[in-house]
Order: structure tokens, then C-alpha cells, then sequence
């Protein structure tokens, strides 16, 4: 037996190892510890290639999913809209001020005192109708002494007139000379010519006297009376001279308005429009448009606009705060909304997305601003994909996806 395993070179079962003097029980509990310590080591082995497996798959499907990710996000989503025609009744309301059909200041022609007046403010009144009287005693007395004058010229146009009968008479009997007849003929010349200077004088100061009626004009209604009995009256209104009735026609009223360049083309004479004042709620006055200046101011960039309004009832009053609205028709030119124009540096663009989603940047020139949305004049086509909200970093060329409308 020991023997056969000395041949194997197997240490037998209850055998001495001679050369450490170990007993076999102690061999084979420290063979079991190395084999236990072999298993462990292989289970830490195979647990940690497993966590490492795990590990990298984990990573591998992190950045696969990171990449999907990165590649979703550098897609750049945007909303488009196609450009659309204006749409027909369009109102442009502009402020506007009412006045009289006809107003003018009432003046004197001629100086004084005020003798009386006869209507005060808010009077109607009609044409020729009496508003004043002036007491002017420098022209009554020029009148006199005009007429003294006339009467003088005409005294020395009779004594010219018998003379010159009488040196006709002399000459034809050859008495006196042709010279001196001339010289008489002359005289009479010169005192008709003088009659006629003193008759226009006379008729003058006539005219200015009878200025001391101050009377209306046309029919209307007094607005206004700047003066009281005693005052020292001026003639003209120019210079020292100041008026002394306001007088307006009320039964139609003007109001004037300052039509944008933008909209110029869009207003013709006879088109209707509607006045509103805001203390007349629910009130609305059909008035139309008399005429046109024609012309763009070229300080304002405006159009003046004059509009009639009839005012038979005496509703509205001269001078009051109105809003006229003029409905327009509707222009040939394409709208696009406001949130579509990009402002740079180079000028107004409008991104568009072409078939391939590229983003090509337009210039574009603008119309009018219709509160949400604004005419496009010149840049655009109806077929076009407007983009919408467009981000400050977009660039000409770059790449798009059109995101879909929510439900």
C-alpha cells in the first residue's frame, strides 16, 4: 500500500510527511483552504467581468441614447405660415378736429367807438342782418369837407367851361391868339380832371362810412364777441386791429385729416366715412369726403384730407374732438403676421423655408402695419413658408424642421 503510493507520489491517509514533519490531516484541510480560495477567487473574477460588462453596456446604450438625443435636439423645429392677401374693410381711424363749413372773423373797416351791438354769442343770424354800429366822427367830417371839395372842383370846371366859350368866340375874330385858347382849353382840362379826383374822394369816404354798419357776411351763428359798447374800434384785423364777432355756418361742418403716405393711395373725394365724438356714445355721423390735397407733405409724410359733414340738427358743435373712420379697400399686396419680420443691422428680412428645409433670408419692403399683421409690398410670393418666431441666431442656409400644428 505505501509502496503504490510512493509510486503516485500520494502522501497515504494517516501518513507523515518526512520532509516537514506535517501530518496528512493538515495536508489535505490546507489542500481544501487552496481549493476554496481557488473557487472564491474565480467567483470574484466572474463577478467583476460581469460588472464590467454591465458597466460598458450600460455606457454603450447611454451614448447611443445621448447621440439620438443630441441629434433630436440639433434639429431646429419652427412654425411657418404661408403669406395672405389683405383682407377687404379695413377702417383707418385718424383724430380730427371740427370747424364751421364757413367761419371768418368779423372786422371793422372803418375806426371809432362802438356805438352798440345788436347780437351776442350764440345768436343766428343771416346775411346783411346788423351786428354793430361804429360812431366814426373823423370820417363824417372828412366826408364834409370832401364834399366842399367836389363842390369847388366843380365850381372851377364851370368857370373853365364860359371862359374857354368866350376866347372861342375872340378868336374867331382873331382878338387873341391860338396859344392862349389852349391855354384855356387846358384850364378846363385840368378842372375836369380835378372834379373827377374830388367825386372819387367823396365816393371813398362814402363807402367807409357806411362801414360803420357792421354786418354778417353769410347766415350762421355768432361764436364769439370780442368787444362791448365804448370800445375804440381799429380798422382791420391786421396789425392793432382786432375782431369783433366770430362768425360760423354750423348746418355742415368741415373737419380736416392727416392721411399716412401709406394709405394716401387708398382715399378718393366722395367716399363715405363715419364721425364718432366720445362724449355722443353710440352716436355715429355719416359725413364724406369733399376733397383732397394731392400732395404727400414732405415734413409730415402725410396727405391732407377734407371731409363735409352735415349738421342740420345742430348735434355736434364747432371746435370738437372727433375720430373719423374711412373704410379702405383692400390693396393688391401680401400680409404676412408681425412675428415673422427680422430686423438686422443690413435691413428687414423674412425668413423662408425652400423644398430642400433650407432657410433662405429675404429682404423684403414693408407696407402698412395693420396691428397683428403688416403688408409686404415687395419680397414675397403666396407660395412661400414664412417662418415664425424666428430665433436671433438664424442664419441664411441653415437646416429646418417644420413642426407640425397641435390639434
Amino acid at each position: 500500500m505505501s509502496q503504490r503510493h510512493e509510486a503516485l507520489g500520494i502522501h497515504p491517509i494517516g501518513a507523515v510527511d518526512v520532509e516537514d514533519g506535517t501530518p496528512p490531516e493538515d495536508l489535505v484541510r490546507r489542500r481544501q483552504v487552496l481549493r476554496r480560495a481557488r473557487i472564491a477567487a474565480v467567483v470574484v473574477l466572474v463577478v467583476l467581468a460581469l460588472g464590467s460588462a454591465r458597466i460598458v453596456v450600460t455606457r454603450m446604450a447611454n451614448a447611443r441614447t445621448l447621440d439620438a438625443a443630441s441629434a433630436e435636439h440639433a434639429v431646429l423645429y419652427v412654425r411657418v405660415a404661408s403669406p395672405q392677401a389683405a383682407k377687404a374693410g379695413q377702417t383707418l381711424t385718424l383724430p380730427g378736429t371740427l370747424q364751421g363749413y364757413v367761419q371768418s372773423p368779423i372786422a371793422a373797416r372803418a375806426s371809432g367807438y362802438l356805438k352798440r351791438w345788436t347780437k351776442d354769442i350764440g345768436s343766428r343770424v343771416q346775411k346783411g342782418e346788423l351786428l354793430a354800429e361804429i360812431e366814426t366822427p373823423e370820417i363824417d367830417e372828412q366826408l364834409s369837407q370832401a364834399v366842399a371839395a367836389r363842390n369847388q372842383a366843380a365850381a372851377t370846371l364851370e368857370l373853365a367851361r364860359s371862359t374857354v366859350a368866350r376866347w372861342e368866340a375872340l378868336r374867331k375874330k382873331d382878338v387873341v391868339s391860338q396859344q392862349e385858347l389852349d391855354e384855356r382849353r387846358s384850364a378846363v382840362a385840368s378842372a375836369t380832371a380835378n372834379l373827377a379826383a374830388a367825386d372819387a374822394n367823396v365816393q371813398r369816404l362814402k363807402q367807409t362810412e357806411g362801414f360803420k354798419r357792421v354786418v354778417a357776411p353769410f347766415s350762421g351763428v355768432i361764436t364769439r364777441r370780442n368787444v362791448d359798447v365804448g370800445d375804440l374800434i381799429d380798422a382791420g384785423s391786421g396789425g392793432g386791429g382786432r375782431a369783433l364777432f366770430q362768425l360760423a355756418q354750423t348746418d355742415t361742418l368741415r373737419v380736416y385729416i392727416n392721411v399716412p403716405q401709406s394709405y394716401a393711395q387708398l382715399v378718393k373725394a366722395g367716399q363715405q366715412v363715419v364721425v364718432t365724438q366720445a362724449e355722443l356714445r353710440g352716436q355715429n355721423f355719416q359725413g364724406e369726403v369733399a376733397r383732397t390735397s394731392g400732395a404727400i407733405d414732405t415734413t409730415t409724410r402725410m396727405m391732407q384730407v377734407e371731409v363735409n359733414l352735415p349738421n342740420r340738427e345742430g348735434v355736434l358743435l364747432p371746435g370738437a374732438y372727433v375720430q373719423v373712420s374711412l373704410p379702405l379697400a383692400a390693396s393688391q399686396t401680401l400680409t404676412v403676421p408681425g412675428n415673422a419680420l427680422i430686423f438686422r443691422a443690413e435691413g428687414t428680412r423674412v425668413a423662408v423655408v425652400d423644398g430642400q428645409g433650407k432657410v433662405k433670408l429675404r429682404p423684403v419692403t414693408l407696407g402698412r402695419y395693420l396691428g397683428e399683421a403688416v403688408e409686404v409690398v415687395d419680397g414675397l410670393a403666396a407660395s412661400d413658408r414664412v417662418v415664425l418666431n424666428p430665433p436671433d441666431s438664424l442664419s441664411d442656409g441653415d437646416a429646418v424642421s417644420i413642426a407640425k400644428e397641435a390639434a
